[in-house]
């Protein structure tokens, strides 16, 4: 079966030569606290971008910006050439977004969870039945369609998320602790469709995780985050040769995230969050 994810909607000059993510002088605030802290970096198209750091770091927080969930109160963002502050319509068609925290409905079928989030992106409906049942096949889920979600396993879940995020045939799939709970064969499970996925269709893949082994073995580049900033960038090898000839790239996040980690606010709901999504998906 041969399955279209690729955006087909009409972009100008700009957008296709523009890099998948530009962030430009990024911060944000809550309230007292700087989350993100005069952050800059691109993802190219095509690229698997990771962004490493510890609880608290901003990773979330940077990750909502460029989906348009949040609005930059200062600095610019754009994904392919889209300005996310006031092109944010336009960009959430471009984008597929699977968050940290469960989105299922335990309650209805996986072809109806998805199908929800075919509505939500405004998939028209003449074309809705069939994007619904390509996206389900894409992940390998199509024989299981009509099970209810709540039956599914922690990796099935994990696929299922991915379905509704390519509903909309993104460009760009953006994943935030894609893994977290995953034994190991289902952590593999996730990365070989989200692989064929960029291998067939050049689909750009930003994510976040804190599994250094995956990050290192999957991504193109990384940057490690810390307390809001952008500590630094580039290639696993070529971060870890920095540190020095059997680095790893646990060692690099050590070295530039490694201070203050005991004390990193938020760090307590974080892990309480985590935990409870592991428990969901074990």
């Amino acid at each position: 079966m041969t399955v279209d994810v690729t955006v087909s909607t009409e972009r100008d000059v700009h957008a296709s030569t523009a890099p998948a993510v530009s962030c430009r002088d990024v911060s944000y605030e809550f309230g007292d606290v700087r989350a993100v802290d005069h952050v800059s970096f691109d993802v190219a198209p095509g690229e698997v971008f990771g962004l490493l750091g510890p609880n608290g770091a901003g990773k979330t927080t940077t990750i909502r910006m460029i989906t348009t969930l949040l609005a930059p109160p200062s600095g610019r963002i754009e994904v392919f050439g889209l300005d996310t502050r006031y092109q944010a319509f336009g960009v959430r068609r471009m984008i597929g977004y699977v968050p940290q925290q469960l989105s299922i409905d335990g309650q209805l079928t996986g072809e109806e969870n998805v199908t929800l989030f075919a509505r939500l992106f405004d998939v028209p409906r003449r074309d809705r039945r069939r994007r619904v049942r390509e996206a389900l096949a894409v992940v390998g889920l199509a024989d299981d369609a009509g099970r209810m979600a709540a039956r599914y396993s922690g990796g099935m879940i994990r696929r299922l998320e991915l379905a509704q995020a390519l509903v909309n045939r993104p460009r760009m799939l953006v994943l935030d602790e894609p893994t977290i709970g995953l034994d190991p064969m289902g952590r593999d499970g996730i990365w070989d469709r989200v692989l064929e996925l960029r291998s067939e269709f050049g689909m750009t893949v930003l994510l976040t995780t804190h599994y250094m082994e995956e990050a290192d073995e999957f991504c193109d580049r990384v940057g490690v985050m810390h307390q809001g900033s952008l500590r630094t960038i580039g290639t696993p090898a070529d971060l870890k040769r920095t540190i020095g000839p059997d680095a790893t790239l646990e060692d690099v996040f050590r070295r530039y995230a490694g201070e203050g980690l005991e004390g990193e606010r938020g760090r307590l709901r974080d892990v309480r969050t985590a935990r409870r999504d592991a428990r969901r998906l074990g």
